[in-house]
C-alpha cells in the first residue's frame, strides 16, 4: 500500500484538468518518471509556481471536479512520480477517480463544507495529513491545531488500494 500522508497543498480552485495537472505535449514520454518535473506545469493559480510549491508535498487538497478534460492515466502517473498518492476534493471527474485508485492511489471525495473548513483552517499554514486508512480518518494538523474528518472509500476501491493498483488486485484475484 502506498503513503497517503505528509504535507499538504492546497489549491484554491475548481476544474483543475487532466492538461494542467500533465500538459499534453509530454504525452509522448515512455516512462513514468518522464512525467515528473512536469507536474502541474501550466496550472494558473495566484501564487502558485510549481517549481516551489511542489517540493516535499505528498497531498492536495481542492476544490469540485479535479481531474476534469481528457481521460488518460498519465495525470494520477504524474501525481505518483512526485510522492503525491492522496488528493482530496468535493468531486472529481469520474475517470480521473478511478484511474487514481487503479494505480493504488486515494481520490477522497470531501462534503463542500468540510472543504471550506480545511481551506480556512489549514491553507498556507504548512499542514499536515496523516491517513488512518483502518478507520476511514484524515487528519490534518499545523502545530496545536488539530481536525479529524471522515471519509469513505468503497470497498472494490478499498481492495484496488490494499493491492497497489489494478494490476496488482487482478494478478491476486485471477
Amino acid at each position: 500500500m502506498k503513503n497517503f500522508n505528509g504535507n499538504a497543498l492546497f489549491l484554491d480552485r475548481s476544474d483543475i484538468n487532466t492538461d494542467e495537472i500533465i500538459p499534453a505535449k509530454y504525452l509522448t514520454e515512455i516512462t513514468k518518471e518522464a512525467l515528473a518535473p512536469f507536474l502541474l506545469e501550466d496550472l494558473k493559480l495566484k501564487g502558485f509556481d510549481p517549481s516551489k510549491n511542489l517540493e516535499g508535498i505528498s497531498v492536495i487538497i481542492t476544490r469540485e471536479n479535479f481531474g476534469c478534460g481528457s481521460s488518460r492515466e498519465h495525470a494520477p502517473w504524474a501525481l505518483e512520480v512526485n510522492g503525491i498518492n492522496l488528493v482530496i476534493a468535493e468531486n472529481f471527474a469520474r475517470i480521473f477517480k478511478q484511474n487514481m485508485f487503479n494505480c493504488g492511489m486515494m481520490a477522497v471525495e470531501l462534503p463542500s463544507d468540510t472543504i471550506d473548513d480545511l481551506f480556512a483552517g489549514f491553507a498556507g499554514t504548512g499542514a499536515v495529513v496523516s491517513t488512518d486508512f483502518e478507520q476511514g480518518t484524515f487528519t490534518f494538523s499545523h502545530g496545536e491545531l488539530k481536525k479529524t474528518v471522515p471519509f469513505i472509500v468503497s470497498d472494490f476501491n478499498r481492495d484496488l488500494v490494499l493491492a497497489g493498483g489494478w494490476v496488482e488486485y487482478a494478478d491476486k484475484k485471477y
